[in-house]
């Protein structure tokens, strides 16, 4: 498999390989998905999504909505619940033009699930903004202000999110829930391999002695892929939210480090500062 280094390149092999994928109703194709097709949006229907939702697309984040942005399928997901098989329709990739209510909600998800991490069991409080005062009012001031400095955040799947900064050497994607912050992709070439790596053909099976049976691993080019996307480079960057990331060991990884010695045989997720509090 040669996967192209250009991005535009990489989003008509994205293109094709999963419609060529979704065109066969077999076992390999996703439910929901059979003959789905991506709808990119022309530069007019881009530069009035911004005026309308007052945000402002990276390059790539233009090239992606242009030649992929959504496709016109619901993907179907089941689930089991009290016993009984439940089955769902949900959106793939938010379509700017259709999930107005939905982009809305995702954005303000955002806020609230940091927000009670910070009211709620987790207590979160980071480093730079100060003693933690007893006073909820207090709290919600220093976090509204936090909060406004960050980067403008676009969901782009589920509570995926583009880091809309142009002035930003990389282009991450952020993904996570609450303050449990990581990194999806520091690129969209790095994001989409891992968010549609049920719908490429990029796993290869490898047979394990001891449990006698095949298991599926990506295939080493992907896998480079990865290990250089996330490979520690000091320039890696995400302006006020670098500080939630790296506020758990989980987010470490992300900037391509490891709070946990190299020889720990379990990483727990924990907190990596305690915040002093108001006497």
């Amino acid at each position: 498999m040669d996967i192209p280094s250009n991005l535009t390149e990489f989003l008509y092999w994205v293109k094709e390989s999963t419609e060529k994928l979704w065109s066969v109703d077999d076992e390999n194709c996703p439910k929901g998905f059979y003959n789905a097709r991506w709808q990119g949006l022309s530069e007019e229907e881009i530069d009035q999504v911004e005026r309308k939702y007052e945000v402002s697309f990276t390059s790539e984040h233009r090239e992606f909505l242009k030649i992929l942005h959504a496709i016109d399928k619901k993907e179907i997901v089941e689930y089991e619940y009290e016993g009984e098989l439940i089955t769902e329709e949900c959106i793939f990739f938010y379509n700017w033009l259709e999930n107005e209510e939905e982009i809305t909600a995702q954005t303000k998800y955002f806020y609230k699930g940091i927000w009670n991490d910070v009211i709620d069991v987790n207590h979160v409080w980071l480093k730079s903004w100060g003693i933690k005062p007893k006073s909820i009012d207090k709290k919600k001031q220093i976090f509204d202000e936090w909060f406004s400095k960050l980067p403008q955040l676009l969901p782009v799947r589920d509570s995926a999110y583009v880091v809309s900064n142009e002035n930003l050497k990389w282009n991450p994607v952020i993904g996570g829930s609450g303050s449990g912050i990581v990194i999806v992709g520091w690129d969209f070439r790095t994001y989409l391999l891992y968010e549609l790596r049920e719908h490429l053909n990029i796993y290869t099976d490898v047979y394990d002695e001891e449990d006698e049976r095949f298991y599926p691993e990506l295939i080493d080019e992907v896998q480079k892929i990865n290990n250089e996307n996330f490979k520690y480079d000091e320039s890696k960057d995400i302006p006020y939210l670098k500080e939630m990331i790296l506020y758990w060991s989980s987010g470490w990884s992300s900037f391509g480090l490891s709070y946990h010695p190299e020889n720990a045989r379990v990483h727990p997720i924990v907190k990596t500062y305690i915040a002093e509090e108001e006497k």
